[in-house]
């Protein structure tokens, strides 16, 4: 079998064993490769990873790895590369720094740099730096030759074609300086948005409140703001994000919101709130944890002007589907395999190093 056939039904594989993981269970599958090896010392690394970081609460790791066993299947996986000319690549050097926001978020990255036949040198986030070196033991298992393609390092990186890198601004433009001279993708921070018009029903609502709260907002995908018409009325929206509110008996999502709260009402800043979210007006898009911003807008055409001006600032869009370009409510936290982050093919920058 070529490179690409033998990556993939490797990364299957890796799917397989992933799909025993989900929200609803933890269940042994028998079928999987390797599982005696392997099942038991994934479950402690999901625990050393929750009791490692706080945000990590079990169930939001487990979204994780559900969301990404869906994803790896050969068909999809198949679909996904058939177009990239992935055999005529000459292997180099990636380096990948990765964010720890929110469980396995550099994992995408790690895919798209495996399958185009590079070798990785992975840094790490401290905040979540259990679950993928385990991952990657799995697919050496299942694939003997991908051994030693693979680096986890905790110094400074050295000996590179090309860098994948991840971070808040301030270490955007770190991270442009230091790698000037290499072929780059560096990313910033985006935050999404939610445009709504009041015609939402109750379970389009439904669904955006997932895009909210999953991952305690954390993630670039998170919805942190929302767009709405100048006589909006919030009660149907309240309505439909209360069924999150077990979220405030985590301990840290419990302190954003009360310190948060203290801030605003000192401040003597205007906000709605119910217990365990604030929804504030106000321009910027990055809200903080257990806040969402809203801002009116009068026509729907001004505010698709204002949102091609501010597009390096924003993910996606979600909508009743207001654009083509828009995503349905319900669907930020699972990106498809195409699904590139800010706009940028990183297996085409990966095929042209």
């Amino acid at each position: 079998m070529d490179h690409k056939t033998n990556t993939i039904k490797a990364i299957s594989e890796l799917g397989h064993f992933l799909s025993q993981f989900t929200t609803k269970s933890i269940e042994k599958d028998e079928s999987v490769l390797f599982n005696d090896l392997f099942f038991d010392g994934f479950k402690h690394q999901i625990k050393l990873s929750e009791e490692h970081n706080g945000w990590f609460s079990e169930k939001n790791i487990l979204f994780a790895l559900e969301s990404w066993a869906k994803l790896l299947t050969t068909e999809k996986l198949t679909n996904w590369i058939t177009n990239y000319p992935i055999e005529t690549v000459s292997q180099k050097k990636i380096a990948i720094i990765m964010a720890g926001n929110i469980p396995m978020v550099g994992f995408h990255d790690f895919l798209c740099a495996l399958i185009c036949n590079h070798e990785i040198i992975v840094k790490q986030s401290s905040n979540d730096k259990h679950l993928l070196p385990f991952l990657t033991l799995y697919l050496t298992k299942v694939a003997p030759e991908l051994k030693g393609r693979v680096l986890f390092l905790e110094q400074k990186l050295e000996g590179f074609d090309a860098v994948i890198a991840t971070g808040s601004d301030n270490t955007a433009r770190y991270f442009e300086y230091y790698f000037k001279d290499k072929p780059s993708i560096i990313r910033k921070n985006r935050n999404s948005l939610a445009i709504l018009t009041g015609d939402e029903t109750k379970e389009d609502l439904l669904k955006l409140s997932n895009d909210i709260f999953q991952y305690y907002g954390l993630g670039c995908r998170s919805v942190s703001k929302l767009f709405v018409p100048n006589d909006y009325n919030f009660d149907a929206f309240f309505e439909a994000m209360y069924h999150w509110n077990p979220i405030i008996n985590g301990a840290k999502y419990a302190n954003n919101y009360d310190y948060n709260k203290a801030v605003y009402l000192m401040s003597e800043f205007k906000m709605l709130e119910n217990g365990f979210l604030m929804i504030k007006e106000d321009e910027s898009y990055a809200s903080p944890i257990a806040t969402l911003f809203y801002e009116h807008y009068d026509s729907l055409e001004s505010l698709s002007e204002k949102l091609n001006q501010d597009s390096s600032k924003i993910q996606c869009i979600v909508s009743n589907q207001l654009s083509d370009e828009h995503l349905p409510f319900g669907s930020t936290q699972t990106p498809k395999l195409e699904d590139y982050a800010d706009g940028v093919d990183t297996v085409d920058f990966l095929l042209k190093i």
